[in-house]
């Protein structure tokens, strides 16, 4: 075994013993493959070059974890690094869509608050929705006075998204009737 040829059982078992001639060989090699993987799934040359040097971190911190029985090296850092863009894709989009609000309007919000809090106490809603059966309770209490979405709700609560919607609907049934 040379330091620049390697069969793929070679260099498997250099790299789990973290062996760094072996990982530079990995780099140079494999490197160009990989970062394309990643540019067809992020455009963004910049972010794409991050998403592999990421990559070959977890390739270096997981290698243990690879299993030749399994499928080839390749094909186990390309799903890894692969996978690795995919998430990138996700906290972008998440990011881009829980973007603030301009200042003006956040500062609105924060005058409005306090109105709306007291109007809350003073028609005795908090207290109406204290009497409801305990299931109907806890969905008010996290959606509307905790501010959660339905999804959150449904993981606090291990109760299916659709079982969230149907206590939130009840409930505001049930609470429309003290009001009305």
């Amino acid at each position: 075994m040379t330091l620049n040829s390697y069969t793929e059982k070679e260099l498997t078992e250099a790299l789990k013993k973290h062996d760094n001639a072996a990982y530079r060989h990995l780099y140079m090699n494999y490197r160009g493959a990989l970062y394309n993987n990643i540019l067809q799934i992020i455009p963004d040359t910049e972010t794409a070059a991050d998403v592999l040097q990421e990559a070959f971190i977890q390739i270096w911190k997981n290698i243990d974890k690879y299993d030749e029985n399994k499928g080839r090296l390749f094909t186990w850092m390309l799903k890894l690094t692969r996978n690795m863009a995919i998430n990138q894709t996700r906290i972008k989009n998440f990011k881009v869509h829980s973007k603030n609000e301009e200042l003006t309007n956040y500062v609105s919000v924060i005058d409005n608050k306090t109105p709306q809090l007291t109007a809350i106490n003073h028609i005795g809603l908090r207290q109406q929705v204290h009497k409801l059966r305990k299931e109907l309770k806890d969905v008010i209490e996290l959606s509307y006075f905790e501010g959660l979405k339905q999804e959150e709700i449904s993981e606090i609560l291990k109760i299916p998204l659709g079982t969230v919607k149907s206590r939130i609907r009840m409930a505001v049934i049930e609470l429309r009737k003290e009001f009305l």
